[in-house]
């Protein structure tokens, strides 16, 4: 096809055939370039804006991951996939499953081509193998019986609240509505955004890089037990509300009235 441009554009370089002319053949020549380097920007273009090209665990991570999570694995507004504690007790199937179909209901979007996002499912496979090649420590938890990750049964949120008042009352104040330490943890809009098993992640490994302790670490020598686990996930998720988020403030004005 370049080629077909090119001689039709020779042909109409000069309309005199028999009338010799020193810049003939040069402005044809330059057009044949032009028309390949368009060619080639086009086509560059195209091959470097498909998603399933990049396989750099850097720039997938970074383009994907980094805005919730953390440019280094934490930092970021979700928990943090660079905590080796994080790691130890979430495996390979639960990054992958989070990284393809997301968490429905929660914040966490769905990544994979074949839940309707951008990535391949050798994307998916390279990020969750970087992030632990990147940042796990295989021993970390080396001596301690750590909480499972998930529990198939549900806790008491009856009990749980006793259990609150004794491992996250000094950080989070009474009921949760917020300390000295830290802020509310049964703010509506707050617990909209997790599900049970986000909140259990998040008492079972902390927040360490906002200073948040691990399950061990929240009362000094006293770790909390799996059922403590269970209780008090139950609780937080016994205080969410229906329909979360602040309510307009009442007025006596009528809607549109100028003050």
């Amino acid at each position: 096809m370049l080629l077909e441009l090119w001689r039709r554009s020779v042909g109409r370089m000069s309309p005199d055939e028999d009338q010799p002319s020193p810049f003939r053949g040069i402005a044809p020549v330059h057009s044949y370039l032009r028309v390949r380097q368009c060619a080639g920007e086009t086509a560059f273009r195209r091959h470097a804006n498909r998603p399933e090209r990049n396989f750099g665990f850097q720039f997938l991570y970074s383009e994907n991951c980094a805005g919730c999570h953390g440019a280094e694995g934490r930092g970021g507004a979700a928990i943090a996939l660079g905590d080796p504690v994080y790691l130890a007790i979430a495996d390979d199937t639960v990054l992958r499953r989070a990284a393809t179909n997301g968490i429905p209901g929660t914040s966490m979007p769905a990544f994979a081509q074949s839940a309707g996002g951008m990535l391949t499912e050798k994307q998916i496979d390279l990020i969750a193998r970087g992030i632990r090649e990147r940042w796990s420590k295989p021993d970390v938890l080396s001596g301690t019986n750590p909480p499972a990750y998930s529990s198939t049964s549900p806790g008491d949120s009856s009990r749980g609240s006793q259990v609150y008042g004794t491992f996250c009352s000094s950080c989070h104040g009474v009921a949760g509505r917020g300390g000295s330490k830290a802020s509310s943890i049964v703010d509506g809009s707050f617990l909209a955004l997790l599900n049970d098993q986000e909140l259990r992640t998040m008492v079972i490994v902390g927040r360490p890089d906002l200073g948040a302790p691990d399950w061990r670490n929240n009362v000094p020598g006293t770790p909390m037990s799996a059922q403590d686990v269970s209780d008090v996930v139950a609780w937080l998720a016994s205080q969410r509300s229906k329909f979360p988020g602040q309510p307009y403030p009442s007025t006596p004005k009528s809607l549109g009235e100028v003050r």
